[in-house]
């Protein structure tokens, strides 16, 4: 595997590298990543991974500076993975004068569920995509499920803006007893690490619910809600919505998707289950 830490040096090397296949990371791997690097390899020709903390998406308060940076651990899930070139710029190098241009997703997309209370992080992420795309111009790009409305509003950007790359799809990745594995489960201590599979059992409890016909979506979000803060969560959303474009679904909708985010302790996690 080739690291480069400059877009130039980056470009050179992908000159001849046929069909391209970009996943996009913040780093600290897990096999959820790997996952999709395995995927991006069944696709393509040559697999770029990226590595960069985007700044731009994390509010004033969030974790920027302490997310957790795992670069030689990293670097070896890539190598074992068979990624073949590895982008990790400084930040100097992706925004080396102040970012005056964004892309903003229209707020019916970026401004409900995780966008309703994380403002602006829609637009952090959809900007910095924006410039990974042109600076690798990939054939087919990774994205993993359990960021469901990222995934959306990706996939949107590339319709809307004509981008000559396919958006593909990795499915969630879980620990044996539910748990969808993410970058933040490590700030889990280990009485919430036990807890925390509890998250993925509610979306469960939720979709049994709607299999067997329960269709008062308003009731089953303020009672698993009801129920996640009972356990000691501190929950933002539990979401029933229709998969296309997350909005509030009819009774008779078909493609749903069951989305929720909660604090537990000072770690907030997010997780979704289609139904």
């Amino acid at each position: 595997m080739r690291i480069h830490s400059t877009i130039a040096g980056l470009r050179a090397a992908l000159d001849d590298g046929g069909r391209v296949a970009l996943v996009p990371t913040m780093g600290n791997l897990h096999a959820g990543h790997i996952a999709l690097m395995t995927q991006a390899r069944g696709q393509a020709d040559t697999v770029v991974a990226t590595l960069f903390v985007n700044r731009l998406q994390f509010r004033p308060g969030e974790d920027f500076e302490s997310y957790p940076r795992t670069f030689a651990d990293d670097c070896e899930k890539l190598a074992d993975a068979y990624v073949d070139h590895l982008f990790a710029p400084t930040e100097a190098e992706m925004y080396p004068r102040p970012q005056g241009y964004h892309v903003e997703p229209p707020a019916e997309q970026a401004g409900i569920l995780d966008g309703e209370f994380r403002p602006g992080h829609f637009r952090g992420v959809a900007t910095v995509v924006m410039k990974l795309f042109q600076i690798v111009q990939p054939d087919v790009a990774l994205f993993g499920k359990k960021d469901y409305q990222q995934l959306m509003i990706i996939r949107n950007m590339v319709r809307e803006f004509n981008l000559a790359v396919e958006v593909g799809a990795g499915e969630t990745v879980r620990a044996s007893d539910g748990l969808a594995l993410s970058s933040r489960n490590g700030y889990l201590g280990e009485a919430e690490r036990a807890e925390a599979p509890r998250l993925f059992r509610t979306l469960t409890k939720v979709v049994e619910a709607i299999h067997a016909g329960n269709r008062d979506f308003s009731g089953l979000e303020s009672e698993a809600m009801s129920d996640l803060a009972r356990h000691g969560w501190v929950p933002d959303y539990v979401a029933v919505r229709e998969k296309n474009d997350l909005q509030s679904p009819t009774a008779h909708d078909s493609g749903l998707v069951v989305l929720a985010a909660a604090r537990l302790g000072r770690t907030r996690l997010i997780d979704n289950l289609e139904v």
